[in-house]
């Protein structure tokens, strides 16, 4: 059988063990600043993106992976002959698959390649990759490998808290007059995602709010705490929060394995400070 090579964005929210253990390939986002240009992960880390978005006066800006940088990448991944399995974050949320998919066209791959939509990004793109990766250990053809991540898409969850929604606002998600009122009565928002799009689920004042939040989410987890073995918290600027939620997932049922990390540049330059995430999927 031909050997399968796996690769995604940056925006995956993965572990550095967990990309070395499973020899996943990251193709790198930029983001500009108005005095630089940084590569994701690269020359800029997430807790540096972040502390230089929360002191910048202008909202920094992400550019999806140039055609040449896939071609560069494919064009090694492929040089053995081996298969290239690409998993990426939304094109709802960005231009990166479709530059992939130019990419894989210039260098004539055809059938040496399969790019995949994960609908979504973050920790539930890492969960995606990571279990392709799992099932490529297992013996899995791809053919099976795409049911599986198939499966993965219509479980999903991904509801964030966004409580501050001046980043939404500069970057035009948000019209002005609706941007202007939400300023003024401090709303926070919910968002969900499915099927690759992004919507406003509730909107909300202050503290009891985001309390209820976290406690619809977390009694969803409970109710499925059996078919539940991954929850990733993903979060702008609250490691604190994102603890405590992780604790009571623990308590719930201690062998779900939970990753709290901060969110990538793409995600904290639209949701802002204050912007925590909860991603799972139910087997």
């Amino acid at each position: 059988m031909k050997k399968i090579k796996i690769v995604t964005d940056s925006s995956a929210q993965l572990t550095i063990d967990e990309i070395n253990k499973y020899d996943i390939h990251i193709v790198p986002l930029s983001i500009t600043f108005s005095d630089k240009t940084y590569t994701d992960g690269v020359d800029i880390s997430r807790e540096d993106f972040v502390k230089k978005m929360l002191s910048a006066d202008e909202l920094p800006k992400t550019s999806q992976p140039s055609i040449g940088l896939f071609e560069d990448v494919f064009k090694d991944l492929a040089s053995d002959g081996s298969h290239i399995l690409g998993i990426f974050l939304t094109q709802s949320l960005s231009g990166t698959i479709s530059a992939a998919k130019q990419a894989a066209d210039l260098l004539n791959l055809g059938d040496n390649i399969t790019i995949i939509d994960s609908g979504l990004t973050d920790r539930a793109l890492g969960l995606q990759v990571l279990a392709a990766a799992k099932d490529l250990i297992a013996g899995k053809n791809l053919q099976e490998i795409k049911l599986h991540i198939e499966t993965i898409k219509k479980n999903q969850h991904l509801e964030m808290m966004v409580s501050n929604l001046d980043n939404l606002i500069k970057g035009g998600r948000l019209g002005s007059i609706s941007g202007k009122i939400a300023t003024l009565l401090n709303i926070k928002l919910v968002l969900q995602m499915t099927d690759g799009k992004l919507s406003v689920y509730k909107k909300g004042r202050g503290k009891k709010f985001f309390k209820d939040f976290e406690e619809r989410v977390l009694a969803d987890i409970e109710a499925n705490k059996n078919q539940i073995s991954e929850v990733g918290i993903s979060y702008v600027d609250t490691p604190d929060i994102a603890a405590e939620i992780a604790e009571r997932i623990h308590l719930i049922n201690s062998d779900i394995n939970v990753l709290s990390n901060i969110t990538s540049p793409i995600i904290s330059s639209h949701a802002g400070s204050g912007a925590i995430a909860i991603i799972y999927y139910t087997e």
